[in-house]
């Protein structure tokens, strides 16, 4: 059985270490973006959770940034998710880009 991201999960033992879908295992994947903003650069690293079991089967992929943006106005945490890593990784770039980081 093919997953979400193309992976052969016959060939990709992971999933088998959850023993009760409610315990949402998920492999990580890391990423680093730069934001240039003023003149300064701002390193954001972002995590996806690719879940094996994942609550809502049309979003198996969830990325969130590990840093806020708009903070002196409402503070808000960058995330996307999707069906593959490049969907939940992207809408999650857009997000970081959508508001100033105030920090």
């Amino acid at each position: 059985k093919r997953s979400r991201s193309g992976e052969n999960r016959l060939m990709s033992d992971w999933g088998f270490a959850q023993t009760d879908p409610k315990q949402q295992l998920a492999k990580l994947h890391h990423f680093s973006v730069v934001k240039v903003q003023d003149g300064q650069e701002i390193e954001f690293v972002i995590t996806v959770k690719e879940y094996y079991t994942p609550k809502d089967p049309a979003h198996p992929f969830v990325a969130q940034s590990d840093k806020q943006t708009n903070q002196k106005v409402a503070p808000y945490t960058p995330t996307g998710w999707g069906q593959s890593v490049y969907e939940a990784l992207s809408r999650c770039v857009k997000e970081i880009n959508r508001f100033p980081y105030q920090g």
